[in-house]
Protein backbone atom coordinates (compact mmCIF):
# COMPACT_ATOMS: atom_id res chain seq x y z
CA UNK A 1 0.00 0.00 0.00
CA UNK A 2 1.07 3.23 -0.93
CA UNK A 3 1.89 5.80 2.02
CA UNK A 4 1.27 9.31 1.61
CA UNK A 5 3.19 11.98 2.89
CA UNK A 6 3.47 15.95 1.80
CA UNK A 7 5.02 19.41 2.71
CA UNK A 8 2.65 22.06 4.07
CA UNK A 9 3.61 25.75 3.18
CA UNK A 10 2.19 28.71 1.74
CA UNK A 11 3.26 29.63 -0.39
CA UNK A 12 4.01 26.15 -1.37
CA UNK A 13 4.27 25.96 -5.13
CA UNK A 14 8.24 26.53 -5.26
CA UNK A 15 9.08 24.03 -3.04
CA UNK A 16 11.45 21.57 -4.37
CA UNK A 17 10.34 18.43 -1.69
CA UNK A 18 8.43 16.60 -3.73
CA UNK A 19 11.19 16.01 -6.35
CA UNK A 20 13.87 15.76 -3.70
CA UNK A 21 11.61 12.40 -2.05
CA UNK A 22 10.02 11.24 -4.85
CA UNK A 23 13.98 10.86 -6.43
CA UNK A 24 14.67 9.59 -2.48
CA UNK A 25 11.85 6.75 -2.96
CA UNK A 26 12.63 5.69 -6.39
CA UNK A 27 16.30 4.62 -5.35
CA UNK A 28 15.24 3.20 -2.31
CA UNK A 29 12.51 1.33 -3.52
CA UNK A 30 10.11 2.90 -1.13
CA UNK A 31 6.39 3.24 -2.29
CA UNK A 32 4.83 6.54 -1.07
CA UNK A 33 3.20 9.53 -2.74
CA UNK A 34 4.55 12.63 -1.57
CA UNK A 35 2.48 15.99 -2.66
CA UNK A 36 2.43 19.53 -2.18
CA UNK A 37 -0.44 21.11 0.15
CA UNK A 38 -1.42 24.65 0.25
CA UNK A 39 -2.64 25.64 4.14
CA UNK A 40 -4.02 28.91 4.55
CA UNK A 41 -2.97 31.06 7.08
CA UNK A 42 -4.50 30.59 9.96
CA UNK A 43 -5.49 27.12 8.93
CA UNK A 44 -2.75 24.52 9.46
CA UNK A 45 -4.08 22.69 12.65
CA UNK A 46 -7.46 21.79 10.52
CA UNK A 47 -5.26 21.25 6.90
CA UNK A 48 -3.16 18.33 8.98
CA UNK A 49 -6.05 16.64 10.69
CA UNK A 50 -7.71 16.74 7.47
CA UNK A 51 -4.44 14.73 5.90
CA UNK A 52 -4.23 12.48 8.81
CA UNK A 53 -7.96 11.54 8.51
CA UNK A 54 -7.27 10.18 5.15
CA UNK A 55 -4.57 8.26 5.86
CA UNK A 56 -1.10 10.61 5.47
CA UNK A 57 1.99 9.31 7.76
CA UNK A 58 3.92 12.34 8.16
CA UNK A 59 4.89 16.09 6.90
CA UNK A 60 7.27 18.07 5.92
CA UNK A 61 6.96 21.82 6.89
CA UNK A 62 8.19 24.68 5.63
CA UNK A 63 7.21 28.89 6.33
CA UNK A 64 5.15 30.42 7.97
CA UNK A 65 4.05 26.72 9.87
CA UNK A 66 6.95 25.71 11.60
CA UNK A 67 5.94 27.51 15.31
CA UNK A 68 2.61 25.82 14.18
CA UNK A 69 3.71 22.60 14.11
CA UNK A 70 5.34 23.13 17.43
CA UNK A 71 2.21 23.80 19.18
CA UNK A 72 0.68 21.12 16.98
CA UNK A 73 3.36 18.06 18.00
CA UNK A 74 2.70 16.37 20.82
CA UNK A 75 6.19 14.72 21.46
CA UNK A 76 8.90 17.52 20.85
CA UNK A 77 12.35 15.93 20.30
CA UNK A 78 15.03 18.30 21.62
CA UNK A 79 16.38 19.54 18.23
CA UNK A 80 12.88 21.05 17.46
CA UNK A 81 12.77 22.68 21.08
CA UNK A 82 15.84 23.79 20.66
CA UNK A 83 14.79 25.50 17.85
CA UNK A 84 11.67 26.58 18.74
CA UNK A 85 10.26 25.22 15.41
CA UNK A 86 9.61 22.22 13.36
CA UNK A 87 10.34 20.89 10.17
CA UNK A 88 9.08 17.43 9.95
CA UNK A 89 6.01 15.51 11.82
CA UNK A 90 5.88 11.84 11.70
CA UNK A 91 1.97 10.31 12.64
CA UNK A 92 1.57 7.88 14.84
CA UNK A 93 -2.18 7.31 16.48
CA UNK A 94 -3.15 10.17 18.26
CA UNK A 95 1.21 10.77 18.89
CA UNK A 96 2.32 13.62 16.43
CA UNK A 97 6.53 13.26 16.45
CA UNK A 98 8.23 16.60 15.36
CA UNK A 99 11.84 16.99 14.69
CA UNK A 100 13.64 19.69 13.29
CA UNK A 101 16.33 18.13 10.73
CA UNK A 102 17.82 21.59 9.65
CA UNK A 103 20.82 21.95 11.81
CA UNK A 104 22.23 18.00 11.38
CA UNK A 105 21.57 19.18 7.73
CA UNK A 106 23.45 22.00 7.50
CA UNK A 107 26.23 20.23 8.96
CA UNK A 108 26.47 16.71 7.06
CA UNK A 109 25.97 19.06 3.46
CA UNK A 110 29.30 21.06 5.39
CA UNK A 111 31.04 18.44 6.93
CA UNK A 112 30.23 15.32 4.45
CA UNK A 113 29.70 17.08 0.58
CA UNK A 114 31.89 20.26 1.19
CA UNK A 115 34.72 18.59 3.38
CA UNK A 116 34.52 21.87 5.27
CA UNK A 117 35.22 20.07 9.46
CA UNK A 118 33.49 22.17 11.82
CA UNK A 119 36.21 20.83 14.45
CA UNK A 120 38.48 23.60 16.09
CA UNK A 121 37.23 26.30 13.58
CA UNK A 122 35.84 29.51 14.39
CA UNK A 123 32.60 29.44 13.61
CA UNK A 124 30.51 33.27 12.87
CA UNK A 125 26.62 32.87 12.86
CA UNK A 126 24.77 35.60 10.81
CA UNK A 127 21.16 36.08 12.42
CA UNK A 128 19.78 34.75 15.63
CA UNK A 129 16.04 33.54 13.95
CA UNK A 130 15.10 30.20 13.67
CA UNK A 131 17.38 29.06 11.02
CA UNK A 132 20.06 30.12 13.82
CA UNK A 133 18.63 28.27 16.38
CA UNK A 134 18.11 25.11 14.66
CA UNK A 135 21.44 24.74 13.76
CA UNK A 136 23.46 25.69 17.12
CA UNK A 137 23.72 22.26 18.51
CA UNK A 138 24.89 19.86 15.89
CA UNK A 139 27.28 22.40 15.23
CA UNK A 140 28.26 22.77 18.71
CA UNK A 141 28.09 18.79 18.63
CA UNK A 142 31.05 19.25 16.37
CA UNK A 143 33.16 20.81 18.94
CA UNK A 144 34.44 24.08 16.97
CA UNK A 145 36.85 26.36 18.90
CA UNK A 146 34.06 29.23 18.84
CA UNK A 147 30.95 30.04 17.59
CA UNK A 148 30.34 33.72 17.12
CA UNK A 149 26.40 34.65 17.10
CA UNK A 150 25.79 38.22 15.22
CA UNK A 151 22.45 40.06 14.64
CA UNK A 152 21.27 43.41 14.48
CA UNK A 153 19.75 43.58 17.86
CA UNK A 154 22.94 42.71 20.29
CA UNK A 155 20.52 41.03 22.74
CA UNK A 156 19.09 38.39 20.82
CA UNK A 157 22.22 37.41 19.89
CA UNK A 158 23.50 37.15 23.21
CA UNK A 159 20.25 35.97 24.49
CA UNK A 160 20.84 32.97 21.82
CA UNK A 161 24.12 32.35 22.67
CA UNK A 162 23.34 32.21 26.51
CA UNK A 163 20.49 29.86 25.53
CA UNK A 164 23.40 27.60 23.80
CA UNK A 165 25.94 28.02 26.20
CA UNK A 166 23.49 26.33 28.88
CA UNK A 167 22.33 23.53 26.40
CA UNK A 168 25.45 22.67 25.37
CA UNK A 169 26.90 22.80 29.60
CA UNK A 170 29.29 25.43 28.42
CA UNK A 171 32.01 22.87 26.71
CA UNK A 172 32.93 25.26 23.51
CA UNK A 173 32.70 29.41 24.00
CA UNK A 174 29.19 30.67 22.46
CA UNK A 175 29.31 34.60 21.81
CA UNK A 176 26.76 36.78 20.92
CA UNK A 177 27.23 40.30 19.38
CA UNK A 178 26.62 43.51 16.82
CA UNK A 179 28.09 43.71 13.48
CA UNK A 180 29.91 46.60 14.70
CA UNK A 181 31.33 44.59 17.08
CA UNK A 182 33.12 41.80 14.67
CA UNK A 183 36.59 42.35 14.75
CA UNK A 184 38.28 38.86 14.34
CA UNK A 185 38.49 36.41 11.11
CA UNK A 186 36.53 33.07 11.10
CA UNK A 187 36.98 29.65 9.29
CA UNK A 188 33.62 28.96 8.46
CA UNK A 189 31.04 32.37 7.85
CA UNK A 190 27.52 31.22 7.84
CA UNK A 191 24.29 33.33 6.96
CA UNK A 192 21.25 32.78 8.52
CA UNK A 193 19.80 35.62 8.01
CA UNK A 194 16.61 36.02 5.60
CA UNK A 195 18.40 39.24 3.66
CA UNK A 196 19.26 37.15 0.75
CA UNK A 197 15.54 35.89 0.06
CA UNK A 198 15.39 40.33 -0.53
CA UNK A 199 18.40 40.70 -1.86
CA UNK A 200 19.57 43.10 1.03
CA UNK A 201 23.15 43.04 2.56
CA UNK A 202 24.02 42.58 6.09
CA UNK A 203 26.22 45.05 7.15
CA UNK A 204 29.24 42.54 8.35
CA UNK A 205 32.59 43.87 7.58
CA UNK A 206 34.87 42.05 5.19
CA UNK A 207 37.63 41.63 7.71
CA UNK A 208 35.18 38.20 9.23
CA UNK A 209 36.24 36.26 6.35
CA UNK A 210 39.55 34.49 7.06
CA UNK A 211 42.03 33.11 4.92
CA UNK A 212 40.58 30.07 3.23
CA UNK A 213 37.72 30.64 4.91
CA UNK A 214 33.95 29.12 3.44
CA UNK A 215 31.33 31.08 3.39
CA UNK A 216 27.99 29.66 3.19
CA UNK A 217 24.47 31.18 2.30
CA UNK A 218 21.27 28.88 3.76
CA UNK A 219 19.18 30.78 1.45
CA UNK A 220 19.34 28.46 -1.67
CA UNK A 221 18.90 28.64 -5.20
CA UNK A 222 19.34 32.11 -5.45
CA UNK A 223 23.04 32.68 -7.58
CA UNK A 224 25.29 34.76 -6.31
CA UNK A 225 23.76 36.64 -2.96
CA UNK A 226 24.90 39.69 -1.77
CA UNK A 227 25.95 38.05 1.22
CA UNK A 228 28.18 35.88 -1.14
CA UNK A 229 29.19 38.65 -3.49
CA UNK A 230 30.96 40.44 -0.34
CA UNK A 231 33.03 37.03 0.36
CA UNK A 232 34.31 37.10 -3.11
CA UNK A 233 34.98 40.47 -3.23
CA UNK A 234 36.61 39.63 0.33
CA UNK A 235 39.26 36.99 -1.30
CA UNK A 236 36.58 34.21 -0.53
CA UNK A 237 36.83 30.99 -3.15
CA UNK A 238 35.32 28.47 -1.18
CA UNK A 239 31.62 30.03 -1.41
CA UNK A 240 28.21 27.67 -0.99
CA UNK A 241 24.65 28.12 -0.58
CA UNK A 242 21.87 25.98 1.05
CA UNK A 243 20.66 23.37 -1.20
CA UNK A 244 22.87 20.58 0.15
CA UNK A 245 21.56 21.67 3.52
CA UNK A 246 18.27 21.00 1.96
CA UNK A 247 18.69 17.66 0.43
CA UNK A 248 20.58 16.17 3.74
CA UNK A 249 17.48 17.83 5.62
CA UNK A 250 15.19 16.03 3.78
CA UNK A 251 17.13 12.67 4.10
CA UNK A 252 17.02 12.92 7.31
CA UNK A 253 13.12 13.04 7.02
CA UNK A 254 13.25 10.21 4.87
CA UNK A 255 15.30 7.85 6.76
CA UNK A 256 13.37 8.83 10.04
CA UNK A 257 10.13 8.00 8.30
CA UNK A 258 11.19 5.02 6.05
CA UNK A 259 14.25 3.69 7.98
CA UNK A 260 16.68 4.08 4.70
CA UNK A 261 18.86 6.69 4.16
CA UNK A 262 19.33 7.69 0.39
CA UNK A 263 22.29 8.94 -0.90
CA UNK A 264 21.79 12.80 -2.04
CA UNK A 265 24.30 13.45 -4.60
CA UNK A 266 22.31 13.11 -7.89
CA UNK A 267 19.55 15.16 -6.22
CA UNK A 268 22.13 17.86 -4.77
CA UNK A 269 23.28 17.76 -8.75
CA UNK A 270 19.99 18.19 -10.80
CA UNK A 271 18.28 21.07 -8.05
CA UNK A 272 21.75 23.32 -7.67
CA UNK A 273 21.79 26.74 -9.15
CA UNK A 274 25.06 27.53 -10.40
CA UNK A 275 26.47 30.50 -8.61
CA UNK A 276 27.12 33.08 -11.02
Amino acid sequence: MTDRYAVIGNPIEQSKSPLIHSAFAQVTGQDIDYTKLLAPLGGFAQAVGAFRAAGGRGMNVTAPFKLDAFAYATDLAPSAQMAGAVNAMKFEGDKVYAENFDGVGLVRDLVHNLLCPIQGRRVLILGSGGATRGALLPLLAEAPAEVVIVNRTVAKAQELADLAHRHHNGRVTVRGMGYADVGEAFDVVLNATSASLTAELPPLPVSAFALGCLAYDLTYGKGLTPFLKLARQSGVTRLADGVGMLAEQAAEAFEWWRGVRPDTTAVIERITVPLA
